[in-house]
């Protein structure tokens, strides 16, 4: 059975169990409506198994979330969606730190730090800090460059 058909399943009724039912709205907000129940982990990407991390760490009082490429594997409606939580969560009091290539993310991020000049042994110092827009405009950086073509300036 697939989570969000759970969802409903365990929200009204008979079968109406308010913990399971809680836990599978978690799973539906963080985008993984899709999986079923029982999926084996070694089926999931490394995206999907951050995000079901993700879902079961919501229910704690953390206050820190630290993602790495959450939107690995996401359709473009998955990462809006998963936009939309990590902006609950901020709304919430809590901080979340991305580290993300995805020009979306980057765009949406209320502050970014880059680090460069390039990969690996080439970079490693912040070759910018400050808001998408800036970093679109300055166009100083690689990521400026990518981010400045995705965002139309």
């Amino acid at each position: 059975m697939p989570v969000t058909e759970a969802e409903e399943f365990f929200g009204a009724g008979e079968a109406r169990t308010p913990a399971a039912h809680a836990i599978l709205g978690r799973l539906t907000d963080v985008g993984l409506g899709y999986l079923s129940l029982g999926q084996p982990l070694t089926t999931l990407s490394g995206g999907e198994r951050q995000r079901l991390k993700l879902a079961t760490h919501m229910a704690a009082n953390g206050g820190v979330y630290v993602l790495d490429e959450p939107t690995t594997g996401l359709h473009l409606a998955d990462v809006e969606q998963l936009l939309g939580l990590l902006d609950r969560l901020v709304d919430s009091g809590k901080s979340v730190i991305v580290i993300e290539h995805h020009q979306a993310v980057m765009a949406h991020a209320d502050w970014i730090i880059d680090l460069g000049p390039g990969a690996g042994h080439d970079g490693g110092r912040i070759v910018f800090e400050g808001i998408p827009a800036d970093l679109a405009a300055a166009r100083s950086t690689l990521t400026g460059e990518h981010l400045a073509a995705y965002v139309g300036t």
